[in-house]
């Protein structure tokens, strides 16, 4: 098996906060993460599979970078992801690096087609802090 690692970065706002909370303990729980707050994020996303011989790809790279596009880019640069990413807004998932790590794993994952499978995203918020996901179990 091979493997190869693709990063994007998109520029988005976003906000820790349940709706079904009292502003205050929202506050309290995360802090000043509560405030609406942006991050010129980065985001690695590692797929595997077996080497084409004909072409020596894991994967069609001008694929993978049309559906980094559609499901990463198009969906969260320049947006607040709180209010205006559909599956994030109106209490929905809070946009941790976390739920963002998982959800773009499972969306580039069933965008691709061929032999190559996500097996890792990473979604980093700057050089101190990034979150990982690698699928379930």
């Amino acid at each position: 098996m091979f493997s190869l690692t693709r990063r994007v970065s998109f520029t988005a706002s976003h906000r820790y906060w349940r709706s079904d909370w009292s502003a205050l303990r929202n506050e309290q729980r995360f802090g000043s993460a509560s405030a609406t707050h942006s991050h010129d994020y980065s985001c690695e996303v590692t797929v595997c599979g077996p080497l084409d011989e004909e072409t020596g790809m894991v994967v069609d790279l001008g694929q993978l970078d049309t559906v980094l596009d559609r499901e990463v880019r198009a969906r969260f640069h320049d947006m607040d992801i709180t209010t205006q990413v559909p599956e994030f807004a109106d209490g929905k998932l809070i946009p941790t690096g976390e739920n963002l790590a998982r959800f773009i794993y499972m969306h580039i994952g069933a965008a691709l087609t061929g032999s190559a499978a996500v097996v890792r995203v990473v979604v980093r918020e700057d050089e101190t802090i990034s979150s990982e996901f690698a699928g379930e179990g």
